[in-house]
């Protein structure tokens, strides 16, 4: 099974890690875009997918926890240093999927503006060299203090939410349909509620580990993701699809009831 390495998917991830799950799954970690490529090439057999993945794939997903945000994100910004109708070429991080294709909706439709995709690593400097404006998301993201940056910055997640009114969701544990278990996706919610009752232990170890601040580690846990899924968070991820679908053909999957 395929993890992704950023901090927001750690509490999903916990328990697997140090409860009971552990005797579940054998979990490796790669960037979001890594991990839907090993789905893929059934070097995987789950994934934690972008959402643009699993549909793409024609993936099925277990419901119940995901990576979602109810208001802004943090970890998905648009930087640019023109307005953002006047972006000609937009730098993507190499990492995302879901992200690339939510600032290609909010920038199509809110600006009217469909500019050139170059992907690069996520390094803001040299991604801001070649291009107009540069996407960062994850741990990359949260190392960058939009109220310091002298460019004009969205949170896609915050934008997403007051243009439809419905939480973002970014990704979802997904795998062929065949995979598609209730015993695995109670023990995807086990795990999730084990991480979240850990809070302040993944906030000293995370923090420790990837050089962040504990208080900005707990604040963007516990108040920009949100881990546990419910209806609306499937309608705005059927939302999502459906705006994504006029830019490319996708197929909406349904995931298993509990």
């Amino acid at each position: 099974m395929c993890a992704v390495s950023y901090l927001n998917t750690v509490p999903l991830v916990w328990g697997m890690l140090h409860g009971d799950q552990r005797e579940v799954f054998d979990v490796r970690f790669a960037l979001p875009s890594e991990c839907a490529d090993q789905v893929a090439a059934g070097e995987a057999d789950i994934g934690i997918l972008p959402a643009i993945e699993m549909a793409r794939q024609k993936l099925d997903y277990f419901p119940g926890t995901g990576i979602a945000c109810h208001g802004p994100v943090r970890t998905i910004l648009l930087i640019s240093k023109v307005p953002m109708p006047e972006i000609r070429v937009l730098a993507t991080d190499s990492g995302s999927r879901t992200s690339v294709m939510l600032a290609r909706i909010i920038l199509a439709e809110k600006f009217k503006n469909e500019p050139k995709l170059i992907s690069r690593p996520a390094a803001l400097r040299p991604m801001l060299g070649e291009a107009d404006a540069a996407l960062l998301i994850g741990d990359a993201a949260l190392k960058v203090d939009p109220a310091e940056l002298p460019f004009e910055t969205l949170d896609l997640g915050g934008e997403w939410v007051k243009m439809t009114g419905l939480p973002m969701v970014f990704a979802v544990w997904s795998a062929r349909s065949e995979m598609i278990q209730k015993q695995y996706t109670q023990a995807f919610i086990d795990s999730c509620d084990f991480g979240m009752a850990r809070i302040e232990d993944i906030v000293e170890a995370e923090a420790r580990v990837r050089g962040f601040a504990p208080g900005l580690v707990r604040k963007y846990l516990t108040e920009h993701i949100v881990f546990k899924l419910g209806e609306r968070d499937y309608a705005g991820l059927e939302l999502f699809l459906e705006h994504a679908a006029r830019f490319e053909p996708l197929e909406m999957r349904k995931g298993m009831p509990l």
